[in-house]
């Protein structure tokens, strides 16, 4: 068997694997967890998750009669924050290229009644099927490194902003003290076993696990904002860069 050009691969946690491989790997592993995805990301963040998610919406700047793109929205929780921002007359699309996170999103909206200003895409963050200068915000929360071409991701969502539109990502990041960051990072080699004590599943959250180690660290995500044409971009560190929030907006 030849190996594969550097241009043919990616990296799938740790593993080197063919670009062509990774979207149907990571769909197996959303689709294994879908269901305690939530219950999972209070464990592995002791419940602070909640409060970086409300503290990134506060970062979107959303108002009354705007329209915003939940990118990688998977179960629904920030759609439903960004529902009551934008009010009856605005938009929230709730987007995912998981249908089993996408199932969970859509009966939760429902049983939350925050369902009838949000509406429902499956999609690939790489070809955005919308127009031009459409959404006044784009947020991805936790989703982009899971993105096997994020640069192509990140041309797609600048050309579906309106002009000084927002775009917002939340995701790990890389701790700025050493010891803190040795710290979490005896802490992160146990999910992999609360995986299998709580859902019978360790392999999707040791994947978790190494697919927060290969992702750009702040400054490299920085660079990528820029190179994809946004302007004003900066970050903000959660928990000693832990998590980082991402911001850059589309040039008027």
């Amino acid at each position: 068997m030849k190996n594969l050009d550097d241009q043919e691969t990616t990296h799938f946690g740790y593993e080197k694997i063919s670009k062509a491989d990774k979207q149907e790997r990571v769909a197996e592993v959303f689709r294994s967890v879908a269901n305690r995805y939530d219950l999972m990301n209070d464990v592995m963040s002791l419940g602070t998750h909640r409060l970086i998610k409300r503290f990134t919406i506060q970062l979107s700047a959303l108002r009354q009669g705007q329209r915003v793109l939940d990118l990688a929205g998977g179960t629904g929780d920030l759609s439903k924050q960004f529902s009551s921002l934008v009010g009856a007359s605005g938009q929230v699309v709730l987007a995912d290229i998981n249908d089993a996170m996408l199932k969970v999103g859509r009966d939760r909206l429902i049983d939350s009644g925050r369902d009838s200003n949000v509406s429902i895409a499956q999609l690939n963050a790489e070809r955005l099927p919308f127009a031009d200068n459409t959404f006044h915000c784009i947020c991805i929360a936790y989703g982009l490194r899971n993105v096997t071409n994020k640069e192509a991701a990140l041309r797609s969502m600048e050309r579906v902003l309106k002009p000084g539109g927002r775009l917002v990502i939340l995701e790990f990041s890389k701790p700025e003290n050493s010891i803190i960051g040795k710290a979490y990072d005896a802490y992160s080699s146990l999910w992999p076993v609360a995986g299998k004590l709580l859902t019978g599943d360790s392999n999707s959250y040791r994947y978790l696990v190494e697919s927060i180690k290969m992702h750009p660290d702040q400054n490299t995500l920085l660079e990528m904002l820029l190179e994809a044409g946004l302007e004003k971009c900066s970050y903000k560190n959660i928990m000693n860069g832990i998590c980082a929030v991402h911001i850059g907006l589309k040039k008027q």
